[in-house]
């Protein structure tokens, strides 16, 4: 029999969910609040946890960031339970670890069908790691041996979300909790001067990971992500891919060498930012973006001034002018946003 370890303020509410999951044959433990439902957590190490959001003593936001702090307890699947609606209330909760938010007044099966699955998946991934610790770590056929197979662990066990085109994927300062693959679609991540000025840090395109921070400490996000079009994404948590990264030299390896090369690019784009002049960074600019869009250079690409040139480190003005310099050189054309290559060879040699 599962243990559910039902965190609720409202008394009449936490009886009723109670009885409702023990018909259900669960066994419940309850809590008032959140101080008492992190003490039980670690007393009972239950199955899952649903755990209100509002409450006196500590909120729901509180024992999920306690807990997942907590070696005994930081892989108990977790479900949030609030009558906030808003989608950055929804966002915040799950980008500190929750598996998933139901609101109130919730339906009976949804509610139920939403621990199913979340046990499930639990019960899956416990599985997929007790079986590479088993396994050889090395030289054999069996176990996850290289990035290819770790990108298919992502798609086939990852938390799958979706993002319309300027939608924020994570903010600088939110808690670091999952390491995401692109599955469709381009990111970029970026920050603000001290000027409120934005600055792109890199471009992600389909099957780059993305939120790379510590594995070790609970780093905030060092960056924003947002997505530039619509973008698909995969997301495990850190704890899962360390455990799976500390049974596979091979793809630790290999990680730390993608890691490397995506550090070489940055440390190029900077350069350029700095020393180049303006009509290289647009032209290195519009070729990077033509690149992680995946577009052929005689296709159009269709991308905000001011993420050209935010990229490319110069004033959105000075963009244009170049951009208006390179449709009278007949190197681009230009209709509206969209952007295309007309000669190639002259826009990679310009300096």
């Amino acid at each position: 029999m599962k243990t559910i370890l039902l965190i609720e303020d409202d008394t009449a509410l936490r009886e009723n969910t109670a009885e409702l999951l023990e018909l259900s044959d669960y066994r419940v433990i309850t809590a008032p609040n959140g101080k008492l439902g992190i003490a039980k957590a670690k007393e009972e190490n239950p199955d899952i946890i649903v755990c209100d959001i509002m409450m006196p003593e500590i909120d729901g936001y509180g024992v999920l960031e306690a807990l997942s702090h907590d070696l005994n307890t930081h892989q108990i699947p977790f479900i949030f339970l609030s009558a906030k609606t808003e989608h950055k209330e929804i966002r915040k909760g799950m980008d500190l670890g929750a598996d998933d938010y139901l609101t109130k007044p919730f339906d009976e099966d949804d509610l139920l069908s939403a621990i199913e699955s979340r046990l499930a998946k639990a019960h899956i991934l416990s599985n997929i790691v007790k079986e590479q610790s088993q396994k050889p770590k090395e030289g054999t056929e069996d176990g996850l041996r290289s990035l290819h197979e770790l990108k298919n662990f992502f798609d086939d066990h990852g938390d799958i979300s979706n993002h319309a085109k300027g939608a924020t994927i994570f903010k600088e300062g939110d808690h670091s909790n999952n390491i995401y693959l692109i599955l469709k679609g381009v990111v970029k991540t970026h920050k603000m001067d001290e000027n409120g000025k934005e600055l792109i840090t890199a471009l992600f395109k389909e099957d780059d990971f993305l939120g790379f921070t510590s594995f070790t400490d609970h780093t905030p996000y060092q960056e924003s992500a947002t997505a530039v079009e619509d973008a698909e994404l995969a997301g495990v948590s850190k704890t899962d891919l360390k455990d799976i990264l500390e049974k596979s030299n091979n793809i630790s390896l290999e990680l730390m060498e993608l890691l490397s090369d995506n550090l070489s690019e940055i440390k190029e784009q900077l350069l350029q930012m700095a020393y180049s002049s303006v009509r290289k960074k647009t032209a290195q600019t519009i070729l990077q973006f033509t690149q992680v869009l995946n577009k052929k250079p005689e296709e159009s690409i269709k991308i905000s001034r001011n993420d050209l040139a935010s990229v490319a480190g110069i004033a959105t003005e000075s963009l244009i002018r170049t951009l208006s310099s390179f449709k009278k050189d007949g190197l681009i054309e230009i209709e509206g946003r969209n952007i295309k290559i007309l000669d190639l060879p002259k826009l990679q040699l310009i300096e």
